[in-house]
């Protein structure tokens, strides 16, 4: 018996040390939701983890292979890692993959930061190793002092197989700004 719970208890903490988590077991014939997110500070994060309740979704993190330090994110010195990736439109930085595919949802929000009033490059990684044409697609995104609507009209031009649905900056979200994506 005691090995039992021994095992049971590494289970059950392997399985919440996992970036990707499903909230609900749903029905096979149930639109599936997929809440998906890059997070650099934590910020994206937590408007994530609010949506992907209100939504009953599953939610899963877009991990960069290399995590940014806060001189990568420093916007202020053109020669930081994100200030390089954001100048060259071709970079795409290396992700990790993901324990849920994307690809078995219908419907994806997908949150990220504005960088340099775009969607970060990560992004554009992700939706490429995923190849996510054809699917529904709601952005979202936190900033300081951007809005979402250039980096949504960037990624609609870069990926126009893609079903966008109107997005919205959730910087700080109540239950009334996140109805209004869901």
């Amino acid at each position: 018996m005691k090995l039992f719970k021994t095992i049971l208890m590494a289970a059950i903490a392997i399985s919440s040390l996992s970036a990707c988590s499903q909230n609900k077991q749903k029905d096979m014939n149930e639109n599936k939701t997929l809440v998906v997110y890059f997070s650099a500070t934590g910020t994206t994060k937590n408007v994530a983890n609010k949506l992907a309740n209100m939504a009953n979704a599953d939610i899963c993190e877009i991990v960069p292979q290399q995590i940014y330090t806060d001189d990568d994110l420093n916007w202020h010195n053109s020669h930081s890692r994100s200030s390089v990736e954001m100048n060259d439109p071709d970079s795409r930085p290396t992700i990790k993959d993901m324990e849920i595919n994307p690809n078995n949802y219908d419907r994806i929000f997908i949150g990220y930061p504005i960088w340099w009033d775009l969607a970060p490059r990560t992004i554009n990684t992700f939706i490429e190793k995923y190849k996510l044409e054809g699917k529904t697609v709601i952005p979202f995104a936190t900033s300081g002092g951007s809005s979402i609507t250039n980096s949504v009209e960037n990624l609609k031009k870069l990926y126009p197989d893609i079903n966008w649905q109107k997005g919205k900056l959730l910087n700080n979200p109540t239950e009334n700004n996140i109805r209004q994506i869901l």
